[in-house]
């Protein structure tokens, strides 16, 4: 469904706000993207998305390879 470009820049803070309900009207906590950066970056990796309102929205995870 996409997310506007206002809520985007929020999409990964703690407790946020910006989130909507899913598709199938489940609620949100504001945890989940929040977690998984933290996981992410633990790693030395990167999350972010790329999004377009009413079109869709993809998520991208980039991780270092194991040397």
């Amino acid at each position: 469904m996409g997310i506007p470009t206002e809520l985007q820049v929020h999409l990964f803070e703690q407790f946020t706000s910006a989130g909507r309900q899913g598709t199938q009207g489940e609620s949100t906590t504001g945890l989940g993207l929040y977690i998984a950066r933290q996981i992410v970056e633990q790693h030395q990796g990167k999350l972010w998305l790329e999004s377009e309102e009413n079109k869709g929205t993809t998520f991208f995870i980039e991780l270092p390879a194991k040397p």
